[in-house]
């Protein structure tokens, strides 16, 4: 019923509407970090809503690799293949080639990953935030690339959401780990979230990460590419192709993202601000700022290559639970509240400017 091109243009409109109002009840608010705004039964209602908007659109162009995934179960259909663990992405393959084999309607499975994308980051939201989860979720739809790895990079977006549960039940070792291999099953990439996770987990210095990730700034203020090469070196094929393609025929921005630095430092900012100058202390926070950091600073010494918001993404996909997490878990003063409402307004409108006058 909806036009594609007008579709996220109906979808920023909705997460702008609910956000304001959101926003409005929390500007009012105290330091007090029992306060329940909101729940989980509205944040899942939500949840339910975006799936069965983004699971349910047209196969369109306009959603990018959307039609490649149609062909491909077309294809499937017809195709001879058994299941095989000898595959890129051994879980996301096999599900679609079983999809395919099954006859499954393609609505039906864009539907269902649509349903890993939104149900499964709800989950993750609920367990970091019972009491706030529902602003939380808005910021998370309102982040940068939250609705093109809905409708474009589902893979990748399924993957994400994945690993968010993971790290929601870090504490919990058997949850983790599984939901660590499943979204590694779902794209071969995650494998950089999955291995900050892992150091995080094991090497807790916040200081360290900060560090580093300054190191990998200036390295790309200079446009140093070692390390870019050094990486394309441990990658795949195809990963190797993304790290050493450069230039202006690709069909997107390259060079310096001044862009893409000034979203990835929000996190960083609010990260040094709470742990050094307001002494949270929080083990939770500086793990999730922790992976933020590692995963970011990689990106940055990528920048120069082609593809680069796809490098990005694994970082950004956590960025909106490290963005807001002190301001609604630790006790920052009795403005903070009110610093939670200007750091996610600034969020949001950034998204806001991105889509309408940058692009």
């Amino acid at each position: 019923m909806v036009s594609p091109e007008y579709y996220q243009v109906i979808y920023l409109f909705i997460i702008f509407v609910c956000t304001t109002y959101t926003l409005q009840k929390y500007n009012i608010q105290q330091n007090d970090n029992t306060i329940c705004i909101d729940n989980s039964r509205s944040t899942l209602i939500l949840s339910l809503f975006f799936t069965l908007y983004i699971g349910l659109r047209p196969t369109h162009i306009t959603f990018v690799d959307m039609v490649d995934y149609a062909r491909k179960i077309d294809f499937l259909k017809i195709a001879n293949y058994d299941y095989t663990w000898n595959s890129e992405n051994k879980i996301f393959d096999n599900l679609i080639n079983y999809i395919a084999k099954a006859g499954w309607n393609k609505s039906a499975f864009f539907l269902l990953i649509a349903a890993i994308y939104y149900i499964g980051t709800f989950l993750a939201i609920k367990k970091f935030f019972p009491n706030n989860s529902f602003i939380t979720y808005l910021v998370w739809l309102g982040a940068f690339s939250t609705f093109s790895y809905g409708v474009n990079g589902i893979k990748a977006g399924a993957a994400a959401s994945l690993f968010l549960i993971a790290v929601a039940y870090y504490e919990r070792r058997i949850i983790a780990v599984v939901f660590l291999l499943l979204s590694l099953g779902f794209h071969h990439s995650m494998i950089l979230p999955v291995g900050a996770f892992v150091l995080a987990y094991f090497y807790r210095n916040t200081k360290v990460y900060l560090a580093g990730w300054c190191f990998c700034l200036l390295i790309a203020m200079l446009h140093i590419s070692f390390f870019q090469n050094l990486l394309a070196g441990f990658a795949d094929e195809r990963g190797s192709e993304y790290l050493l393609s450069s230039g202006e025929n690709w069909g997107g921005r390259s060079g310096f993202r001044f862009d893409f630095v000034l979203y990835s430092a929000m996190p960083v900012w609010v990260g040094y601000w709470a742990i050094f100058r307001k002494r949270v202390a929080s083990v939770t926070y500086e793990f999730l700022l922790s992976i933020y950091l590692i995963t970011n600073g990689v990106w940055m010494l990528c920048m120069y290559a082609n593809f680069t918001n796809r490098i990005a993404y694994l970082s950004w996909c956590i960025y909106p639970i490290v963005l807001i997490f002190p301001f609604l878990k630790e006790d920052l003063g009795k403005d903070k509240y009110r610093m939670f409402t200007m750091v996610a307004s600034l969020h949001l409108l950034f998204t806001l400017f991105m889509f309408i006058v940058y692009y």
